[in-house]
């Protein structure tokens, strides 16, 4: 598996306990925009659980060997290969709208392609909207962009007025350690100042892990607050 996001994780996880020898590939960080004290521990928890991961180092090219398999070249400090069954991408996703006549119609997007949307949905066009991943700045979430669809349909045919709000949404990580939050996560030290931040942590064993001594030290609960 190539990337350490969501995507990446949770495949190789779930491959990982379907009875699969997984390595995964990692350019940079684990989790990139999650907390990376908890994205650190779920890569440790893997790499303890069996799963391999190749760090700091990004694939150059990928061949098929006289037996079908592939065989990677990739870059970690100097040239590597690695032999592998199957190669799976999961390293990030980009909007597809340059063949749908955004342009035409005068709808402006972003240098990434992602269409430009206001706070209530509308595109440069007054009669346009965009909901979802393909807005700008927007999460990457199917639950926010199901609600932001929901909120739009009210405001335009029921007569109401709520708005999406992106601020505080809960989100799960399904790795082979769960990850949950519903923070602001790294911005509340932009927001209230690092000096007014105070962390707690703790490492506990839920009740069904009773019996299972192997999973001593693996759960985590973080909590961020405001200390005035």
């Amino acid at each position: 598996v190539v990337g350490a996001s969501y995507i990446a994780l949770e495949c190789g996880g779930f491959l990982h306990g379907l009875g699969c020898h997984v390595t995964i590939m990692v350019r940079s960080i684990f989790l990139r925009g999650f907390d990376q004290q908890i994205a650190n521990k779920i890569g440790d928890y893997m790499e303890k659980s069996g799963v391999k991961f190749i760090k700091k180092a990004v694939p150059i090219k990928i061949e098929l060997n006289s037996a079908g398999r592939k065989v990677v070249t990739f870059k970690q400090g100097k040239t590597n290969l690695g032999l592998f069954d199957t190669v799976l991408f999961a390293i990030g996703r980009s909007a597809e709208t340059k063949s749908i006549g955004l342009e035409e119609v005068g709808v402006k997007v972003a240098e990434n392609g992602k269409i430009l949307a206001s706070e209530d949905d509308k595109t440069s066009v007054d009669n346009i909207y965009a909901i979802g991943d393909v807005c700008h700045g927007r999460l990457e979430l199917t639950p926010t962009a199901i609600m932001a669809g929901r909120l739009l349909a009210a405001r335009l045919f029921n007569n109401k007025t709520a708005l999406m709000s992106y601020k505080y949404v809960p989100t799960t990580v399904f790795t082979p350690i769960d990850m949950a939050a519903a923070d602001i996560g790294k911005e509340a030290r932009k927001v209230f100042g690092a000096e007014n931040i105070v962390a707690y942590g703790s490492v506990f064993k839920p009740l069904e892990w009773n019996m299972n001594y192997e999973r001593e030290d693996d759960c985590y609960a973080k909590l961020v607050t405001h200390k005035t």
